[in-house]
């Protein structure tokens, strides 16, 4: 019986596979997760930044988070960005992840070794981050709320809209751990993933140099964790009407947004900090 096309260039496919996870969509994890944590860390590390707009270091984590918004959303062609940095790579790696999960068998009943229980939570993350990818990606562009269990995005009210959304009375705390599940979930299997494709790659041969690197992917792993736990609590923590009267107030210190209102020539338009997350928040 001649092989299916996967079947003859599977070597080709894994290593694809392998680096579609890493490059962009991994990669893409770092400033998605700093970015959201940006609630907490932008109190901080933007304490006098946005002093000019009238706005203190407690109001600077709102700011900095809807500044980073802003940036995203005022980028060229950003849905082509997104159809071909992001979304295509997403359905090419899922795809092929289910494919290779269906293939593959569990052997943890038989052999209870650590990299054989990798092998399983590897492979259940991936299907819960397929699910919450597309929940993500269809609430932002499309405004399917699923119920309720995911946020309508306001653009100039980033923070409070999220913020409003993670304390929904009694539903507020299990909406925030679905989402830390689930970014937690993803968290791992990019922290995995990297390891693995290290030795998909041949990069990482010997037993020693499996351990050094996965020791480098375990410390990246716990610190987009702790980015993503900063996130859940920076939110649904955040009172929605405070975070509410700083966007207008930061909103009403862009040039472009000012109607009616004689502009300083002292007035600079602010830096650019980094790249925002699709998801606006822990789910972005």
């Amino acid at each position: 019986m001649p092989k299916s096309f996967l079947d003859r260039h599977y070597h080709l496919i894994r290593r694809l596979h392998s680096l579609s996870g890493v490059f962009p969509i991994g990669l893409f994890l770092i400033p998605h997760l700093t970015t959201n944590s940006s609630i907490l860390w932008g109190k901080a590390l933007n304490g006098a930044k946005f002093a000019d707009r009238g706005i203190d270091a407690a109001g600077a984590g709102v700011a900095t988070f809807q500044h980073e918004v802003d940036f995203i959303h005022g980028l060229p062609a950003l849905i082509f960005i997104e159809v071909f940095v992001l979304w295509l790579p997403i359905l090419f790696h899922a795809g092929v992840g289910v494919w290779f999960a269906r293939t593959g068998r569990f052997n943890t009943s038989r052999y209870a070794y650590q990299d054989n229980w990798r092998y399983v939570w590897q492979r259940l993350s991936g299907y819960l981050g397929v699910l919450f990818i597309f929940m993500h990606v269809s609430s932002l562009r499309w405004g399917w709320n699923y119920g309720g269990l995911m946020p309508t995005f306001e653009a100039d009210a980033a923070a409070s809209s999220l913020a409003t959304h993670l304390q929904k009375g009694s539903t507020g705390l299990w909406m925030a751990a679905f989402y830390l599940v689930c970014v937690l979930a993803l968290v791992f299997h990019f922290a995995n993933g990297l390891w693995t494709a290290a030795i998909t790659w041949g990069v990482t041969v010997s037993v020693a140099a499996q351990r050094r690197w996965g020791q480098v992917c375990a410390a990246l792993g716990l610190g987009l964790a702790g980015a993503a736990v900063a996130a859940v609590f920076g939110f649904a923590t955040l009172d929605p009407e405070k975070a509410s009267a700083i966007e207008r107030q930061y909103q009403a210190g862009e040039p472009e947004r000012m109607e009616g209102a004689e502009l300083k020539t002292a007035a600079r338009p602010h830096a650019s900090t980094g790249i925002e997350s699709v998801s606006e928040g822990v789910t972005r």
